[in-house]
């Protein structure tokens, strides 16, 4: 059985973090060069403000994940010697 992705993490047939934001940049470029009409240039301001508000949920979920991460590596393991108690 596959198992599912967590909420906000890109599923296998999505674009990744770093392809949404190169992907960025590029509309980015587009944009400041000022070579496509106005209605190009607003569809690819929507795209854009898509591609960033998918990236902030992207890294959300990557730092809570880090966080709980970092909390689980912090605990001590049952019969830790080491571990204050």
């Amino acid at each position: 059985m596959a198992q599912k992705s967590p909420k906000n993490e890109p599923a296998a047939s999505e674009p990744s973090f770093d392809q949404r934001i190169e992907r960025l940049e590029a509309i980015v470029a587009e944009l400041e060069q000022g070579k496509v009409g106005l209605e190009e240039a607003i569809a690819r301001y929507q795209e854009g403000t898509e591609l960033v508000r998918r990236c902030r949920e992207l890294l959300d979920s990557y730092q809570r994940r880090v966080e709980e991460l970092t909390e689980a590596g912090s605990k001590p393991y049952a019969g830790d010697p080491d571990a204050k108690g």
